[in-house]
């Protein structure tokens, strides 16, 4: 069985009604982005920061996965597909995919604030000042924040590189991480990159699908699906 590896960001959630850092009006549009989404902000504004989390939590808890996921997960009938995602909701895994590499955490998990091994899932409530972790220490969001390292780098490009097809969804190849993992697919990999603008594709030869994300995937399952 062929293998998929999906590089999947904020695009894709996106028509699910998941605000990004780029959406006017959004949550996000109310903060500086080091305030809630670093861990000099965590030191700084703990509680600002189980706030923010809270409403994000909330807010996941009201929307549904949409086409892109779905036709994500359906693709497992026919490949094996792991998806890479940026993103730190659970659509993916609602939608109904069974392998998912999450780079930046989980929204729906919190952990110590000493030991990132100690993890304890939460599911849509909210982390309370004063909550304690196993450890004793404060339970702080399940995210990789900037100042962070990101753990699963390494997995995630020893996955890239076993994939005969890798598709680069709603991110592109200027953003961090997936500008660097396409890097180590195989040179023999088809590589499709779905985004509604024009992208840079220098160095690989990448197929451009021009569309927003559920109307990709579908254009994508098509191709795919033909050469079966």
């Amino acid at each position: 069985m062929k293998k998929i590896v999906a590089l999947t960001g904020a695009g894709v959630s996106a028509e699910s009604g998941i605000t990004t850092f780029r959406d006017s009006g959004g949550m996000w549009e109310q903060y500086d982005v080091m305030e809630v989404a670093s861990i000099d902000g965590w030191r700084k504004n703990p509680q600002l920061m189980l706030r923010f989390y809270n409403d994000r939590r909330k807010q996941l808890e009201e929307v549904v996965p949409n086409a892109a996921h779905r036709i994500l997960a359906e693709l497992e009938k026919d490949f094996d597909v792991t998806v890479v995602t940026q993103n730190v909701d659970n659509l993916h895994e609602r939608a109904g995919s069974s392998k998912i590499l999450h780079l930046h955490g989980e929204l729906t998990k919190a952990r110590s604030s000493i030991d990132p091994d100690l993890v304890v899932d939460i599911g849509y409530r909210p982390i309370e000042w004063g909550e304690k972790a196993p450890d004793g220490s404060q339970l702080r969001p399940h995210i990789v924040w900037f100042g962070e390292a990101v753990p699963m780098i390494g997995t995630a490009a020893d996955v890239v590189a076993t994939a005969d097809t890798v598709i680069i969804i709603g991110t592109s190849l200027n953003v961090y991480p997936a500008a660097g993992l396409v890097g180590y697919a195989d040179r023999k990999a088809s590589i499709y990159l779905i985004d509604p603008n024009e992208v840079s594709c220098a160095g690989r030869n990448i197929t451009m699908i021009r569309e927003k994300a559920t109307v990709g995937m579908e254009k994508l399952r098509e191709i795919l699906c033909d050469n079966c």
